[in-house]
């Protein structure tokens, strides 16, 4: 049925999906692994599936001429497709996809460069250079982060400075911003500096690890 309405449809077609290797996942008895045995005696089906498309975003940045078509920045892999048959409290079992994900960067070169000035510990405040691209669309709410080397999301941030009120001194795109020591984390570590754009929304910066 989902095949012949991927055929039909055109929203459909450009959907992947992973092979059909385990049973049909409806209809169960409660908790039980026996498919239906009242009156209606319902045939087994793959009802739970998981489709998925990648919106080709090459194709729609070549016409801009960002870079060319057939370079997708992102590409997907299934990694398993599996069901769960463990689970009773419904007549469906559950159905689950890992994927793997791969970005490649829009961009050759980052937008900002950045680096930690001197020696950072908690006794006294620090001091951040960094030079931006003149194409970088700056903002007054542009900051930048103190992270751990380890972090995986943009709020993962210890803390941060304003580049426009936390500003100390600006040579053309050269310019340098101050930190609190009261804000720097008094366990130490290893950490980077991470430039944060709020027109682009994105992190378009990023320091080589030191240590504080």
């Amino acid at each position: 049925q989902l095949n012949m309405a991927k055929k039909r449809e055109a929203f459909l077609k450009e959907f992947k999906e992973g092979p059909l290797q385990f049973k049909p996942t409806y209809k169960f008895d409660l908790d039980s692994e026996v498919y239906d045995t009242s009156e209606k005696k319902r045939k087994p089906a793959w009802t739970d599936r998981i489709l998925w498309k990648v919106k080709n975003l090459g194709e729609v940045a070549s016409k801009e001429g960002e870079f060319p078509e057939e370079e997708n920045p992102i590409s997907v892999t299934l990694n398993n497709y599996l069901s769960h048959m463990s689970y009773g409290i419904s007549d469906h079992k559950p159905v689950t996809g890992t994927f793997k994900l791969e970005m490649k960067p829009l961009v050759s070169d980052p937008l900002v460069m950045l680096n930690p000035e001197g020696e950072w510990s908690v006794e006294h405040d620090v001091l951040i250079h960094y030079s931006a691209a003149p194409e970088l669309p700056s903002s007054a709410w542009d900051w930048i982060g103190l992270f751990q080397v380890t972090f995986k999301h943009v709020k993962d941030y210890v803390t941060y400075a304003w580049v426009e009120d936390d500003e100390i001194s600006s040579n053309g795109n050269s310019k340098q911003v101050y930190m609190s020591a009261s804000e720097i984390p008094k366990t130490g570590g290893e950490f980077l500096l991470c430039y944060y754009s709020n027109n682009l929304q994105s992190i378009v910066g990023i320091s080589e690890p030191f240590q504080v």
